[in-house]
């Protein structure tokens, strides 16, 4: 086992962490493992086939489901929203486009709000989770909130203007986003694995959440039942690994398209690195990756385009993935990713 396997192997049994880890490069699988438990009160084990939360991780598939639906000419990035909500959300700018919402540039208010602080563990929705099992559903989370900033002005991460894009998708095609994405990302990349799930009856191959690094309580009553824009697909190692292969490869949008998305349009300090259409992308470097942290949901997949190395941690826990996303840092795994 390599050195870099190792250290994760032990810093994962240090830590009890529980999920999945895998990491490739140039075509050569370096580890992949499973620890912990999908379901603590059975102890039924995590396995590298085990379905997890990607939280905000997946807004990289509405960005490109949108990109796919501007290569159907069904939108385009200067179509403004407005023109599909018509009168739907009042408090949304007029001015605000499909290429603000995609940028995290839009300015418009979000149902949550990242920048208050909040922890992922608290009871943050403001309508029940039970409710929001469609994309139309969630016009009564999102309704009410205020435009924050003109429309272009400064990046502001921005959880209801991928929702606002699920919505606009649906109503121009006439199709479910949950849908809209199985055809335009999963079904070219091959993810057979990765699909929206009601967190309220998930399958027996998928890991439960948990708020804290023991005890039995889930976060079946923090998220939304069935995730939209913003969140909540479930997906796999291998289904994460095929879906890198198949972006660079342009089986999912052409490649003019992927060469945009991880074009950087914004500098984000705050988080030490810059931000495209859906992915974020390293400070200095052509590295992409996608985050998601939620209520019993940790979640990092990186990869570098240059050497075809590709790291990824899936963890059933809020926090639980990082440690080990720490350690790819500290080795420059990928193309000199150094996490910050």
């Amino acid at each position: 086992m390599e050195p870099l396997a190792e250290a994760l192997v032990r810093r994962a049994e240090e830590l009890g962490f529980s999920g999945v880890v895998r990491a490739d490069r140039a075509g050569q699988t370096v580890i992949a493992e499973a620890f912990g438990f999908a379901e603590r009160a059975f102890r039924s084990p995590n396995t590298l086939a085990t379905r997890f939360g990607t939280a905000s991780g997946c807004k990289a598939f509405t960005a490109l489901m949108v990109v796919a639906l501007v290569e159907e000419g069904r939108l385009s990035l200067d179509t403004t929203a407005r023109s599909v909500l018509g009168t739907s959300l009042p408090e949304i700018d007029d001015r605000v486009t499909v290429e603000h919402l995609l940028a995290h540039r839009s300015g418009i208010g979000d149902y949550i709000d990242e920048d208050a602080g909040y922890d992922p563990n608290d009871y943050v929705m403001r309508v029940p989770v039970h409710q929001l099992a469609t994309t139309e559903s969630y016009l009564a989370a999102l309704e009410g909130t205020p435009q924050k900033d003109v429309p272009g002005e400064r990046f502001s991460y921005n959880n209801s203007g991928y929702v606002v894009l699920a919505l606009m998708a649906e109503r121009v095609t006439g199709t479910p986003f949950h849908a809209l994405v199985a055809r335009t990302v999963c079904e070219p990349a091959a993810m057979h694995s990765t699909a929206y799930l009601r967190g309220d009856e998930l399958p027996a191959d998928v890991a439960r959440g948990y708020l804290g690094p023991d005890g039995l309580r889930t976060n079946v009553l923090h998220l939304p039942v069935l995730g939209s824009g913003d969140g909540g697909i479930y997906s796999t190692v291998e289904d994460l690994h095929r879906f890198w292969t198949a972006l660079f490869d342009g089986r999912v949008v052409p490649l003019r398209w992927v060469r945009e998305m991880v074009r950087p349009r914004s500098d984000v300090p705050t988080e030490g690195r810059r931000y495209g259409l859906g992915f974020w992308v390293h400070r200095e470097r052509d590295v992409v990756f996608l985050d998601g942290c939620d209520a019993g949901v940790g979640f990092r997949s990186v990869h570098d385009p240059s050497t075809a190395a590709t790291c990824t941690v899936m963890s059933n826990t809020t926090n639980g993935a990082w440690a080990l996303a720490a350690l790819f840092d500290d080795q420059r795994w990928v193309g000199g990713y150094d996490g910050a």
